[in-house]
């Protein structure tokens, strides 16, 4: 009965130390207080700016990147429309090189073998992980005033193995989760 005891208590404390270990990803928003965002209608993504901007091939990130936002639009009742917009979209990206250190490494162990039961405890020293922070920004410009009227931003840790359309669109939703959705 104790041992059923003890054994809970370890799980309950590692499960607890595996929630710790996982990192979310970390979100913004902000929206202009005076827009009404009932009176627009259509989209369109805004021309980069820069010397031959218009003529650079649209890589496989930004084509991804663009699909799950205008998914996202489309969700929330806006159209696209290259000639008559509404508002313009536009996003940015980011990728700096962080440092995660851990002062204290912590580990539980339980174990039995034949009729006696046993368990640990351990403390190691500190770790060190280098890794890469991304963030994505995405803007809604107003159009017709040029004004910025809705920002949202999502950030977190990079894994290059993970830029797959999926997971591309996992984090703009993550990033556009406030924005406005159009009444029907």
């Amino acid at each position: 009965m104790r041992t059923a005891l003890r054994f809970a208590v370890l799980v309950v404390v590692a499960t607890g130390m595996a929630a710790c270990a996982t990192s979310t990803p970390e979100r913004r928003s902000m929206q202009d207080a005076g827009t009404d965002f009932s009176a627009y209608r259509t989209f369109a993504w805004r021309q980069a700016s820069g010397e031959g901007a218009q003529d650079a091939p649209l890589r496989m990130l930004d084509v991804n990147i663009r699909n799950a936002v205008t998914a996202e639009l489309t969700k929330r009742g806006y159209a696209e429309d290259a000639s008559a917009p509404q508002f313009l979209m536009t996003y940015e990206t980011a990728v700096k090189d962080k440092v995660k250190s851990s002062p204290v490494r912590f580990g539980v162990g339980v174990g039995s073998w034949g009729g006696n039961a046993g368990g640990s405890v351990s403390m190691g020293t500190p770790s060190v992980k280098n890794y890469q922070e991304g963030e994505l920004v995405i803007r809604a410009i107003d159009a017709a005033k040029n004004t910025e009227v809705w920002y949202g931003t999502v950030s977190g840790e990079v894994d290059r193995s993970r830029l797959d359309a999926e997971a591309v669109a996992a984090a703009v939703a993550v990033a556009m989760q406030d924005f406005p959705a159009r009444a029907p």
